[in-house]
């Protein structure tokens, strides 16, 4: 969080300030506007060359025996080879092993039974790309701020919510399952009021035990006259109250539980950006975050629930299992900047550590919308990292807008959003990134995006650019559904 003092560089990368980089930095090439931090090359380690002393005598001594030398090196063939079995079979048992177990690799999905592995990004796109079709009959998504359950026909290639009569909570663990929740996290399914709709996908009851989907059918018609809403996860919770009627210039510390789903996310022992709780597993953050070096899951370590950097020094956070980059992320626009972080175990939720809630379809974030942005990015420009956590409150702004001459010039993607004052003063700065941008509307707080780039920090005309979350919660989702 940053106040304005002196005129900006060109631009910056919001990644953790570090007056001692522990790499050496990469040179930008051609006009690439954003210098980065870490190097995506290894540096290089000296080569020594070891000195053997000689000592020759007055006479050669006489060479051994040929018969004695070979057979010296078959015995050490021989047991070369032999190693190189054992290496060889306890590798190739491992793999079965992990075959058998995990028949898909990780980044992808399994077809029911067939044994077919496909890429999230082929799940529920239309197309029929599993034997039996599954990769389009288990499409489930939780729609606008109520949360409304909707689930996909491939028939009418339609979503369509779902009639509460005969629902119960079976059934909502069964649809959160297949959007990548544990059914551990699982809050409630409850029937809402909803006249909007003309079609709904009902339970047909007299099917018999077989599976959900299987009993799901079209209908006009819903007797209750209410929907499923389902919350798969109680999220978007804070402890402590934000004052909306006042605007905070320059950044405010903030209290514990204020915040719940923001981590620091540190590197050797160094705060280099922030995260976004979103399930006891999952964290969302920037993919500039994690370029290069810096996607070796096991550099990081992850701190929830604390508002001084201090603190960290007496704790061992939390390890990193998995780092998922967005296929799509382009170094130099920033375009698709979003990544997720899989933790190797579970957050304890408490008053201090909670999730926030991710935006669903059908939710669109207004120009001038109050926003809240945290984390322990540099106070002013060029500075080092804040030992506390702090917030901001940033208003939205219109992409067009954002994308005039006098502005960004274009540089606003449909996956960034923007927010700030143009008049400078607020903003976020290096080391906020990865952090969120949330909202508090329909009583619960929502990740808007994730702090991205932008030019200097408080400059005028030049407010923050965001990962826009609304893009990437598909994404999201079918991630955490192959990586359950």
């Amino acid at each position: 969080m940053t106040s304005t003092l002196g005129p900006p560089p060109p631009y910056y990368e919001n990644r953790g300030f570090q007056p001692e980089p522990p790499y050496a930095a990469r040179p930008a090439a051609g006009a690439h506007p954003y210098p980065q931090l870490f190097s995506t090359n290894p540096p290089s380690v000296p080569s020594y060359i070891p000195r053997v002393a000689t000592h020759q005598s007055s006479r050669p001594a006489a060479p051994p025996p040929r018969r004695t030398c070979a057979a010296s090196l078959r015995k050490t063939i021989i047991i070369i080879l032999s190693i190189l079995i054992v290496i060889c079979c306890a590798i190739a048992a491992f793999f079965i092993w992990y075959f058998v177990e995990n028949h898909c690799l990780s980044s992808l999905i399994e077809c029911g039974s067939s044994g077919v592995c496909m890429s999230p990004s082929q799940w529920c796109d239309g197309v029929s790309d599993c034997p039996n079709g599954e990769d389009e009959t288990r499409c489930v998504r939780l729609f606008g701020p109520n949360f409304i359950l909707e689930v996909y026909s491939p028939v009418s290639k339609s979503w369509y919510p779902v009639c509460h009569d005969d629902w119960n909570d079976d059934y909502g663990k069964i649809a959160c399952k297949d959007m990548g929740y544990s059914v551990d996290t699982y809050f409630y399914s409850r029937g809402v009021p909803d006249v909007s709709f003309k079609s709904y996908m009902k339970l047909n009851t007299s099917a018999g035990n077989i599976d959900l989907y299987k009993k799901l059918y079209s209908s006009g018609s819903c007797a209750s006259g209410n929907v499923v809403s389902l919350r798969c996860i109680e999220c978007g919770l804070s402890s402590k109250s934000v004052s909306i009627m006042n605007r905070i210039v320059g950044g405010s510390g903030a209290v514990l539980g204020q915040w719940p789903w923001q981590v620091s996310l540190h590197v050797q022992g160094t705060h280099v950006c922030g995260g976004s709780i979103i399930t006891p597993h999952w964290l969302v953050t920037a993919a500039h975050c994690v370029e290069g070096r810096l996607s070796d899951p096991h550099s990081w370590r992850v701190y929830a629930g604390i508002l001084n950097q201090d603190e960290m020094l007496f704790r061992s956070g939390y390890k990193v299992q998995l780092i998922i980059s967005h296929p799509d992320y382009d170094t130099d626009s920033k375009d698709n900047d979003v990544a997720l972080m899989k933790l190797e175990t579970p957050l304890s939720f408490t008053e201090t550590v909670r999730p926030v809630c991710l935006p669903n379809p059908g939710m669109m974030f207004q120009p001038n919308q109050q926003c809240w942005i945290s984390g322990w990015g540099a106070e002013y420009q060029g500075g080092k990292t804040s030992n506390n956590l702090n917030y901001v409150a940033v208003p939205l702004i219109e992409r067009s807008r954002c994308n005039s001459v006098y502005i960004y010039n274009g540089m606003i993607l449909p996956t960034m959003i923007c927010a700030g004052d143009l008049a400078g003063g607020i903003d976020s700065c290096q080391g906020d990134s990865g952090g969120p941008l949330v909202t508090h509307h329909h009583s619960v707080w929502w990740l808007v995006g994730d702090t991205s780039w932008g030019t200097g920090c408080a400059t005028p005309n030049k407010p923050g650019v965001y990962g826009n979350m609304t893009v990437f919660t598909d994404w999201i989702y079918k991630n955490m559904q192959a990586n359950r």
